[in-house]
């Protein structure tokens, strides 16, 4: 077989590996905004503004290191959670993050102290779970409607919600076991 035939068959397959994933992600993205009251642009621009923050941390040597931040971004309002050792660590990140185009508001929640552990971040996925959980169960809203995080027990609540959505939401989350505080980051539709 010649290096061409051999170059188009090995092609055909990876370009179809890439088409099946484009496919996929196509889907899933448009599932996923289905149920979303943010439209399609207010969506791709949460999801760079939490890519922009992740690819910030990673390629800062001391903040990969020695610090455990999350973003979270909903409908350009901006949650940071998680750890920096020190005051410098957390405000290069706010600092950062405040500038990204798309931030109409940053929701600053690092705290400074000494990175949690396995176990800590462990029970933080457990009750982010949990809470998804009951709320769907108990009100029907999707997953796309409220985006739970969980950081030392807090559990933060963010979306585009009505005020009744959001009040049920909160009363239903500080029920649940394991809730140390309910923290509000909603936009509200009325």
């Amino acid at each position: 077989m010649t290096k061409l035939k051999i170059l188009c068959i090995l092609g055909m397959f990876y370009l179809g590996g890439c088409v099946a994933t484009a496919v996929t992600v196509a889907a899933v993205t448009t599932v996923d905004v289905a149920h979303d009251r943010r439209t399609i642009g207010e969506y791709i621009d949460d999801n760079n503004i939490e890519f922009t923050v992740r690819t910030f941390v990673v390629r800062d040597d001391q903040l990969r290191k020695h610090a455990h931040i999350s973003a979270t971004s909903m409908n350009g309002i901006l949650l940071l959670t998680g750890e920096a050792p020190s005051a410098e660590l957390k405000n290069k990140v706010t600092s950062f993050a405040k500038d990204i185009e798309g931030v109409r508001q940053l929701v600053d929640e690092i705290s400074i102290s000494g990175e949690s552990g396995y176990v800590s971040r462990t029970n933080d996925v457990w009750l982010t779970t949990k809470v998804k959980s009951v709320l769907f169960a108990k009100t029907k809203l999707d997953a796309n409607r409220v985006k739970v995080v969980s950081e030392a027990g807090s559990v933060y609540l963010m979306g585009v919600v009505t005020r009744e959505e959001g009040k049920k939401a909160t009363e239903i989350t500080r029920g649940i076991g394991g809730v140390m505080q309910v923290v509000q980051v909603f936009e509200y539709t009325n």
